[in-house]
């Protein structure tokens, strides 16, 4: 069997994977990244949030992205009945970027793909991953090509960027299940011809229609429009075994969107995902560090999903060059700490959302502006500022502030 041999082998080519290509080859490492299926593709995760914007401009990647004209995102909106809760990321609290996009997935993992391999960096597409042995001093990955042919390559680190595939959590027995409570979606995409102008044609919207069901509105600079709703499992048990029939009966049930979608024809049946959040006993281990959605994925009612993604693929990459120029990485506490640290903040706001004590708080008609610029600096992203109380006293605050404006 032919044999590779590489610095850094990257696994996957999403925004995780090429965040990590895109900072280690501006290092001048040797790099090689495998990916299982042929762009562009369909993903989700189509709604970024402004940390994300850090984390492509360290990568070399943000004036390649801005060309695109991708739908900007300023903030979201929340709509429960006749409730409104808007938040402006400018007005949030401490330094941070203001704005951010709105993304077909398919087009902008494409985007970046393409520019990374511009830069020299080998990406095989269509390459399926089939085994992985760390018994050894450095790893050896044992790739499957298209036509077949299998190759073995060894590096001296691995990133695993799969996403949902989930790669080495499988191989090596790493899943475990989420503490967050079970969820699942379904969505799709329509060609919104007649979309209104200004805010409400461009302002990522989320529609509550139970305290755990909601829906999402995302506009695209493309005229495409992805719609989706998440709730308990047991919730879509009512509607109809047909996808697009019981994507029909869900929009039916909508209030503020009631009647703007039903002359659109789906761009694809509704998809379903079973059982959102996904966990793992550990980010890293001898030679290979989890990131992006092949590690955590928590929930995309505050749009997390890309900024942890970008976040680990960085971090992770910083400290893999780090130890292959020969210093010693503390993994636990440089990688595995430093995320767990971002992905509890996070965590507390998804389960506060659900046993509806945030939603309180977002729906107050007379809301505390201190309280919601520092909540606004967690929805854009900035969960490691400790100088934010609501990052800080994350496990508590929600409850007990919602439980004070309830009296």
């Amino acid at each position: 069997m032919k044999r590779e041999f590489t610095d850094i082998l990257i696994i996957g080519a999403g925004p995780s994977g090429m965040v990590s290509a895109g900072y280690l080859q501006q290092h001048n490492v040797q790099l090689k990244v495998v990916e299982k299926q042929r762009f562009p593709r369909f993903s989700i995760g189509e709604s970024l949030i402004p940390r994300c914007m850090d984390n492509f401009a360290e990568a070399g990647l943000l004036e390649t992205i801005d060309k695109h004209g991708f739908q900007r995102k300023f903030g979201a909106r929340f709509i429960k009945n006749e409730l409104v809760g808007e938040f402006d990321f400018s007005q949030k609290f401490g330094e941070g970027w203001d704005w951010t996009w709105q993304v077909p997935r398919a087009d902008f993992d494409n985007i970046l793909a393409e520019e990374i391999a511009s830069r020299g960096v080998d990406i095989a597409f269509e390459t399926e991953v089939i085994a992985a042995d760390f018994t050894k001093e450095n790893p050896v990955i044992t790739i499957q090509h298209k036509n077949g042919e299998q190759t073995e390559i060894e590096a001296k680190f691995v990133i695993d960027s799969s996403g949902f595939g989930r790669l080495l959590p499988r191989l090596l027995d790493l899943e475990k299940p989420s503490k967050l409570e079970s969820h699942s979606s379904i969505f799709t995409h329509i060609k919104e011809t007649n979309r209104p102008d200004g805010k409400e044609g461009e302002l990522i919207t989320f529609e509550v229609l139970e305290t755990e069901v909601w829906f999402w509105y995302i506009p695209f600079s493309n005229g495409k429009t992805s719609l989706g709703f998440v709730a308990p499992t047991a919730w879509f048990d009512q509607f109809d075994e047909d996808p697009k029939v019981a994507f029909n009966q869900m929009i039916s049930k909508l209030n503020y969107y009631n009647g703007r979608f039903d002359d659109y024809e789906p761009e694809f049946i509704p998809k379903k995902i079973k059982h959102i959040a996904k966990s793992v006993k550990s980010l890293y281990g001898k030679n290979f560090a989890l990131t992006g959605n092949s590690a955590e994925f928590l929930d995309p009612v505050f749009s997390s999903g890309v900024s942890f993604a970008t976040e680990s693929g960085l971090k992770a990459a910083k400290l893999a060059l780090k130890e292959l120029n020969g210093a010693n990485v503390d993994w636990q506490a440089e990688y595995e700490d430093y995320m767990n640290e971002g992905i509890a903040v996070f965590s507390s706001y998804v389960k506060d959302w659900y046993n509806g004590d945030l939603q309180d708080i977002f729906f107050h008609r007379s809301p505390n502006p201190e309280f919601k610029k520092q909540i606004c600096a967690v929805l854009a992203g900035y969960v490691w500022n400790k100088e934010n109380p609501f990052v800080k006293k994350h496990k508590r605050i929600v409850g007990s502030v919602a439980k004070f404006i309830n009296l």
